[in-house]
This record gives C-alpha cells, sequence and structure tokens, in this order.
C-alpha cells in the first residue's frame, strides 16, 4: 500500500481507503463477510475509513468503531458524515440551511457519530450534502468552531452532491474545511476543471469517491441488467441510464491493458492524479479488498493511455434518478 499526505492535515492515509456505504442498507450484505474485508483491509495497509451516519442509522458508524478497537497500535482514520436533517440527498438549491443543518442539529448528530463510534474525537466531520449558498451562514460556522474547540472534531469536510464539483468551492474557501468528497472517475473528470485547482490553493485533502461509476466502470454491467429487489442501484440504473452507461463502458474496452480488468484501469486511472489523497470504493468481500488495495502499487497508468482515457470525459448534470 502506498500513502499520500490528506491536505493541510498532514495526515498519510492510504491510497485506498474503504467506502463503508454498502456494509448497512445494501442488500446481501453478510455480516460475517463484511468484518473478514475489513479486516483483510487493514492487514493490507488500509488507514482511511469512510462511513456515515445515514448508513444503516448509524450501524455502519457502528461496524467501524468495533473495528477501530480492534487495533489499538494503529492508526485508523475515521471519517463520517453528518446526515441532512430534512433526510434529503442530494440537496437541492432551494433548500433552507435551517431545514438541513440547523446549529445544535449539528452538535446533536456530533454526538450520536461520537457514541457510534465509540471515540473522544472524531478525525474527520463532513456534511453529507452541500449548497454553496450556505457558505456564508454563521450558524453552521459556530457549530463547527465550538466543536472543535471542544475537540469532538479534529477535522471536517464536505461532500459534494453528485455531478455538481463546484458546488462547495465556496465553502472550502471559507478556511474551516480540510477535505472534500467528491464523485472522480474516468467519465466524471470535470471536478479537475475548478475545484481540484481551488484545492490546491487551499491544501485540501481529496477524497474520490464513486471511482466505479456504480458498478458501470467494472465492465460487468450489460443492457439487461437487473439488481435484486430493494437494491439501491435499481433506481439509478433506470433504463435511460443503464443503457447510456454501458455504451459508454463499452466504448473504454478496447483500451483496456493486457492482462488488466477495467476495475483496475478504472483505479489507476484515479491515482495517476496526485491530487487525489484516498479513494473510496465499496469493498463488502475480501476478493475486492485484496484487488482494490493491489493497484495501489506506485504505478499509474501510461501516459498515452490516460490521454486516450481523458477523451472519454462524460459530463452529465442532476437528474431525479441521478441521487
Amino acid at each position: 500500500m502506498q500513502y499520500r499526505r490528506f491536505g493541510r492535515t498532514g495526515w498519510q492515509v492510504s491510497e485506498m481507503g474503504y467506502g463503508m456505504w454498502g456494509l448497512a442498507g445494501w442488500k446481501d450484505s453478510d455480516d460475517r463477510e463484511v468484518n473478514n474485508a475489513l479486516h483483510r483491509a487493514v492487514d493490507l495497509g488500509c488507514n482511511f475509513f469512510d462511513t456515515a451516519w445515514g448508513y444503516g442509522e448509524g450501524r455502519s458508524e457502528q461496524v467501524l468503531g468495533k473495528l477501530i478497537k480492534n487495533y489499538p497500535a494503529k492508526k485508523l482514520y475515521a471519517a463520517t458524515k453528518i446526515p441532512p436533517k430534512n433526510r434529503r440527498w442530494p440537496s437541492k438549491p432551494d433548500f433552507k440551511l435551517e431545514d438541513v443543518f440547523p446549529e445544535d442539529y449539528i452538535i446533536e448528530y456530533t454526538e450520536k457519530s461520537l457514541t457510534n463510534l465509540g471515540l473522544d474525537s472524531i478525525d474527520l466531520l463532513q456534511f453529507h450534502v452541500w449548497e454553496d449558498a450556505w457558505a456564508d451562514r454563521d450558524e453552521w460556522k459556530n457549530a463547527v468552531t465550538k466543536l472543535t474547540q471542544q475537540g469532538k472534531v479534529k477535522h471536517w469536510g464536505v461532500s459534494v452532491n453528485r455531478w455538481e464539483p463546484e458546488n462547495g468551492i465556496q465553502a472550502l474557501k471559507t478556511g474551516l474545511f480540510s477535505a472534500v468528497q467528491v464523485i472522480y472517475n474516468i467519465f466524471d473528470q470535470n471536478p479537475e476543471d475548478k475545484l481540484f485547482p481551488i484545492c490546491s490553493q487551499h491544501d485540501i485533502g481529496i477524497i474520490a469517491r464513486v471511482p466505479f461509476d456504480e458498478g458501470t466502470l467494472t465492465g460487468t454491467l450489460d443492457y439487461n441488467t437487473v439488481f435484486p429487489e430493494g437494491d439501491w442501484r435499481n433506481t439509478y440504473f433506470v433504463p435511460e441510464n443503464l443503457k447510456s452507461s454501458v455504451d459508454h463502458a463499452n466504448a473504454l474496452k478496447p483500451l483496456i491493458p493486457k492482462g488488466m480488468t477495467m476495475a483496475e484501469m478504472a483505479l489507476r486511472f484515479i491515482l495517476s492524479n496526485r491530487q487525489v489523497a484516498t479513494i473510496i470504493p465499496g469493498m463488502r468481500k475480501i476478493k475486492n479488498v485484496e484487488a482494490n488495495i493491489a493497484t495501489s502499487d506506485g504505478n499509474g497508468l501510461a501516459q498515452d493511455l490516460l490521454n486516450e482515457l481523458k477523451k472519454h470525459r462524460w459530463d452529465r448534470t442532476p437528474t431525479e434518478w441521478s441521487q
């Protein structure tokens, strides 16, 4: 495992982090398998774990808390998120701050996350949704300042909405955030335009989420793919999105180097950008943990391949099904 500096925090975090959304709320998530995968990730050098209160209403946080207690001699970074009070993901431009992140609510859910994790202080606490119209409001700033001064939160971050990488730039300029979580992959390259330069300017740690475009960039979907009943992906891969996603994935297949999978190529594309501190794929199975972490070996993609992959940028705008 290779490590990178996580912005102004100065932390050395594993290039391959662990996204814990799939550990609570998705179908076919077996507790024993999940725990084995988590422990295997730690054994292979993973030290950055991203969860949220919203993942199983605290269950995923509790799983992470137990994991951290099992490794008292290792520093495992706990990153979690405050859910929007109105429980609506993503945020919408007309949402009011007082309905999403009022001051007392931020404090209340920080305490809930501390309890779930069993920690005295959270390494990184993120706002799970965001609207930059809130950037200058004092209410959330007061809560952030108070909780930081009390030592309950070491650093703060913002998770920006899908396909809205610029809707967080004003927040980063306040100086109160140390990290940003954003969708960045072969298709979603637009964070490079304006968000990443701001991150460089303000020394913000970048967390790349959804590296496989919810599964498209694994190359395993086809036009007839159906997910288990109750699986969130059924609401994302609606017919118009599934067809277009498979079309885009198929266009990439001729570029995959010999001996490499599309998923590996997708991860190595992100790792080739040194601005990204860590990637957080969801990994519920040991085989996925081992395959993903194996890409953190210091070897990026050849420049000519990166140039070709740049041509597969797919600019999209939020829709009702994009969530």
